[in-house]
């Protein structure tokens, strides 16, 4: 199955993503290296594009869930609260003095 976004194929992850966002990964992570002045400069892009788009982050929130059930559904299988609390309280009782 191919994985099409924005009418194209992304041949690596780093692309799927850059794809997905409509921006560079770097952007958002920085590049190793960059001054200072770079940095605050890409910074400051971010912020305006987390201005004009205020729901990007739950959409990559939700890019990313998707893909890890597609490709790692494994990551989602999570065990309630509930019942680790539960499994404690059947653990058989110990007694006896302590060495």
């Amino acid at each position: 199955m191919k994985n099409i976004v924005a009418g194209h194929v992304p041949v690596t992850a780093t692309e799927f993503v850059e794809l997905a966002l409509g921006t560079p990964v770097e952007l958002w992570l920085g590049v190793e290296g960059e001054s200072e002045m770079e940095r605050a400069a890409r910074l400051d892009a971010a912020r305006d594009i987390l201005a004009d788009y205020p729901d990007l982050p739950d959409q990559v929130s939700r890019i990313a869930a998707e893909a890890i059930e597609a490709f790692a559904p494994e990551l989602f299988n999570v065990v309630p609260l509930s019942a680790t609390k539960t499994a404690r309280l059947r653990r058989p009782l110990r007694s006896g003095v302590a060495a």
